[in-house]
């Protein structure tokens, strides 16, 4: 079989010599080619009429649209010249993933006066697609003496005004590196430690996924906080609020509206809205603020909300996705909290449909002498500690417990 593909080859290589001489090879040659010629002019005259007009037809008939331009971003939600707004330039982030975020900045405000050997500090970092703008008509003289403390409230990675997928640019939208709830807490690091020159917080609290940073803190770097404080936060997600945030996190993805991150402007995305507020509190105490009759103009107003960049919601939902201060405990929360040296107060609402209490009660069992358990048990769920709920028992709590 070798040999016969071998002799095909050979024979097509072998040029054939002609039958009679070279000189009259070329002449017939070249008399047969000359009628060939004349025959292919005569034929393209006599089509060129038809080609023009195929021509004219195609130059006038319809053109096809242009490519749309790529999507332009989306106007920053938050100013710089936001009064008490400040900014920490941390050139590089390293991250758990082994990406990194450059130009990488942190915001924050500070209230009160630092003390001079720096040991009044408690950090108070933002909850899930909150800023510290809105942590300023809650926390300040509310939860934290000002008075006696230096608070320093800061924006996490991926809420828009830290560095995040809206507002990133050297890595815009879905090209921003994916941020976990550690990589938030070592972002603040940097700014205590290298900006505030500080080295060991008095405290460090939050309200939900501030809470969470508040957990990553106590059992990262348990010698550089006295006390800790979450709020209806979580150590570790429960199955229920995986399939929370994972609903959210469809229902975004796949709304047309969100066009995989690329979207123009700030669209609505309903369905994500509906989640997260079916889920914020409780049957009854929805029922008890909001009627049939109000109804429709309620949820009109939820669903077009757009304040919050998309991608930085994303971005945010999947670091809460990933969060487990038991990682490296092989899951277990009694272990984790064996390495925790600050004084707890873990506050709960026993109602909560976003983030159920029950990891973090029982982290608080775990602590021992050092966790300190409030529940709350109003029908707010997770606004429990919001104003109209419980906020005044919980400003009472977080003060005494600071101030002890």
């Amino acid at each position: 079989m070798r040999r016969s593909l071998d002799d095909s080859l050979r024979d097509r290589r072998t040029p054939t010599r002609p039958l009679a001489s070279t000189k009259i090879g070329r002449m017939s040659a070249t008399a047969v080619r000359i009628p060939q010629a004349l025959g292919m002019l005569l034929a393209m005259r006599r089509v060129a009429p038809a080609l023009a007009l195929f021509g004219l037809v195609v130059a006038c008939g319809p053109r096809p649209e242009p490519a749309p331009p790529p999507a332009a971003p989306p106007a920053p939600m938050h100013s710089e010249a936001d009064e008490g707004l400040r900014f920490a330039e941390l050139g590089t982030c390293a991250l758990e993933s082994g990406e990194r975020i450059e130009e990488c900045r942190i915001g924050y405000r500070t209230f009160g006066t630092l003390a001079p050997d720096r040991s009044n500090v408690v950090l108070f970092p933002t909850w899930f697609t909150g800023t510290t703008k809105a942590l300023t008509s809650v926390v300040p003289g509310k939860l934290v003496d000002t008075h006696r403390f230096f608070l320093v409230l800061v924006d996490a990675l991926g809420d828009g005004v830290s560095s995040s997928p809206s507002n990133s640019r050297r890595q815009p939208r879905v090209r921003f590196p994916r941020v976990t709830i550690h990589d938030m807490v070592e972002a603040q690091r940097r700014l205590v430690r290298e900006v505030l020159g500080v080295t060991r917080l008095y405290a460090v609290a939050g309200i939900s996924m501030g809470g969470m940073q508040t957990f990553e803190w106590a059992v990262a770097h348990p010698s550089e906080l006295g006390r800790a404080v979450s709020i209806v936060g979580t150590p570790q997600l429960t199955s229920h609020d995986l399939l929370l945030w994972n609903a959210e996190k469809h229902a975004l993805e796949a709304d047309v509206a969100y066009a995989g991150g690329e979207y123009r402007g700030r669209p609505a995305v309903r369905a994500v809205q509906d989640i997260h507020w079916l889920m914020l509190s409780t049957p009854r105490h929805r029922a008890a603020e909001t009627s049939r009759a109000e109804f429709e103009r309620w949820v009109e107003e939820k669903e077009r909300d757009t304040s919050f960049d998309w991608n930085d919601w994303r971005w945010q939902l999947e670091a809460m996705l990933r969060h487990d201060v038991a990682r490296a405990h092989g899951g277990s929360l009694e272990s984790a909290a064996k390495g925790v040296t600050a004084k707890m107060l873990v506050v709960v609402a026993r109602h909560d449909h976003m983030v159920e209490p029950g990891p973090s009660e029982a982290f608080a069992r775990a602590l021992g002498a050092r966790g300190e358990l409030v529940v709350l048990d109003s029908s707010c769920g997770h606004l429990a500690p919001t104003e109209g709920c419980e906020a005044a028992r919980l400003g009472t709590a977080v003060r005494g417990f600071l101030e002890e």
